[in-house]
């Protein structure tokens, strides 16, 4: 359609798109609209795995764990802004006894980021053109889940960068914590939800952090999967074809007990046999059972990415679970693994080796994109010789050559050219699996580091901060496993930049980072640490996770979730 007619469209699509949400949360059920009543704790206060042994011997019903998850999802919404579908209505009420009342995930809500292919709804990947377009099946992830037991008919968590948003109709993800700030994308309302109590279990996809920032800005629990351990198809993606950084499904969940039984329930289902991506590689109790009882386990600590230097709320983080780790007698080193720099490079690269054209063609006249995406979408698009004069300019006029090798990455590669980037990755790959096998992470565990540089940032502030992700980016690059979990809340004294902090001596992805930080403001924000393993160790992370857990607790130290309200 052609413009003005294609952003009028682009308008009248939001608007239904809401409306019809609004309207959905209006009709349901007056169960869904009241108080928390008493009733509703026996079931907020279980584990997964405590609700699915109710629901098998049939001392709670499907609907009432639906009931008053989707309520606390309702709040949530009023508070956070955290769904684009809601998925109750009377027909999926009367039908919920239909499921499979014995599978692993029996009578539990799933949020499903808004990627994945659920029939008789929209997946919109947060374009507006892909809207009023309903699937007529399940795609595979939704099969797998209701095969599981997962209750049908339940919610879509989305922070998807352009979700239905004009600058009249935005749509921010708000941080349940502090609403001025952001819950983390592209997984932000996943976060958000869970956070805030409205679920427990809930499945995201990550192609440079997207569920691990959010947990870690939400103050939950994640885990990035090896490519291969989780399902992939039966789903719509904002880029089809790009596998030179690929995008993987993964869990994100409220408590860890979740996050793992989720994972092992997931894998128990043998999705091997739903989706040919998958390894037929089943639940590794013996690894999980070792891990959680080693008595002494080697730990690497990535200190810094050489890029954007932790903010003190991060590094507070990450040095209280290091020293509870060494004072519980586990071994502790700090580790200077290969160059993370070389790696952000070259996964930026690689992701956006189109030149950004696959991910902005759906969009519509003047549809809203976030503010960073669209500055390193636009430099990708400037013609050659006049990225060529910025380079030299930032690199040896402003003497900022990370910032410069960075931005000049940002083009459309040849087909040539691209061949030769994934041959950098595999040795990049390479070089690692060296340090791993004969270099200093001989004899590592896991590798321990930050999440991200600081903690959830302004709405908007990506702007800045968009090349930010080092801390997470590389894992991709890796395919490396690695699991999120909260530990602190920033405090406002203890994090504070010292006087003789200077921004202005950082390079230009540091400067982005750390323009929004601002431990007054971000007092009481979650902040956590990542865990880090190698490829398809999901069994050794989580224990790994659970075992700092225990460190923490053990020192009276054990994360605070977010009280659910009355």
């Amino acid at each position: 359609m052609i413009t003005p007619f294609d952003y009028l469209e682009h308008r009248r699509a939001c608007k239904q798109k809401q409306l019809e949400r609004s309207r959905r949360i209006a009709e349901l059920p007056s169960e869904y609209h009241g108080s928390v009543a008493s009733s509703d704790r026996l079931i907020l206060d279980k584990s997964i795995e405590e609700l699915v042994q109710d629901v098998h011997k049939k001392v709670v019903r499907p609907v009432d764990i639906l009931r008053s998850y989707g309520k606390l999802a309702i709040r949530a919404h009023a508070k956070t802004n955290c769904l684009t579908e809601v998925m109750i209505d009377p027909g999926a009420e009367q039908s919920i006894e239909n499921i499979n009342l014995k599978g692993p995930l029996a009578g539990i809500p799933v949020s499903l980021k808004d990627t994945i292919v659920v029939g008789g709804f929209d997946t919109s990947v947060g374009y507006s053109r892909y809207t009023g377009k309903p699937y007529s099946r399940d795609g595979t992830m939704a099969r797998i889940l209701k095969d599981a037991g997962k209750v049908a008919g339940y919610m879509e968590g989305l922070a998807e960068i352009q979700l239905l948003r004009s600058r009249p109709l935005r749509e921010d993800k708000l941080n349940p914590h502090n609403t001025d700030y952001s819950a983390g994308g592209s997984t932000g309302g996943e976060s958000a939800l869970l956070a805030y109590g409205g679920g427990r279990i809930g499945v995201g996809s990550d192609v440079a952090g997207s569920v691990r920032v959010p947990a870690h800005f939400a103050g939950i629990y994640s885990l990035r999967c090896s490519t291969g351990r989780w399902p992939k198809m039966g789903a719509k993606t904002s880029m089809a074809g790009q596998e030179g950084i690929p995008s993987v499904f993964s869990p994100m969940t409220r408590t860890l007990p979740d996050l793992v039984y989720f994972t092992k329930s997931m894998v128990g289902m043998k999705p091997w046999e739903y989706d040919h991506t998958v390894h037929p590689i089943p639940w590794r109790a013996g690894t999980y059972n070792s891990t959680i009882g080693q008595k002494k386990l080697r730990i690497g600590v990535m200190e810094t990415d050489g890029v954007v230097p932790p903010s003190p709320a991060c590094a507070r983080a990450l040095s209280l679970v290091s020293t509870a780790l060494s004072t519980s007698g586990h071994t502790i080193i700090s580790i200077h693994p290969p160059s993370p720099t070389t790696a952000l490079k070259l996964a930026s690269a690689l992701l956006n080796s189109d030149g950004c054209s696959t991910f902005l063609a759906p969009f519509r006249t003047l549809e809203w994109n976030d503010p960073g995406v669209a500055q390193l979408s636009f430099y990708a698009s400037l013609p050659s010789p006049i990225r060529y004069i910025h380079y030299i300019w930032t690199k040896y006029i402003k003497r900022d050559p990370l910032w410069a090798d960075l931005l000049y990455g940002m083009r459309k590669y040849t087909t040539p050219e691209q061949w030769e980037l994934v041959a950098k990755r595999e040795a990049y790959k390479a070089e690692w699996h060296e340090w791993w096998q004969d270099g200093e992470g001989k004899g590592l565990d896991v590798i321990l580091t930050v999440p991200n540089a600081t903690p959830a940032v302004p709405h908007g502030a990506m702007r800045d901060a968009v090349a930010s992700c080092g801390y997470t980016f590389l894992f991709n690059l890796l395919d490396y496993t690695a699991g999120v979990l909260p530990i602190t809340h920033v405090d406002k004294k203890l994090d504070a930049l010292p006087a003789s902090f200077d921004a202005s001596k950082m390079n230009g992805v540091a400067r982005g980072a750390y323009k929004h930080y601002d431990a007054d403001r971000m007092h009481g924000l979650p902040v956590g640490v990542q865990v880090v393993g190698q490829r398809l160790q999901e069994e050794k992370v989580l224990a790994v996770m659970e075992r700092v857990v225990e460190v923490m607790e053990k020192e009276g130290k054990g994360y605070e979730l977010l009280k659910i309200e009355d």
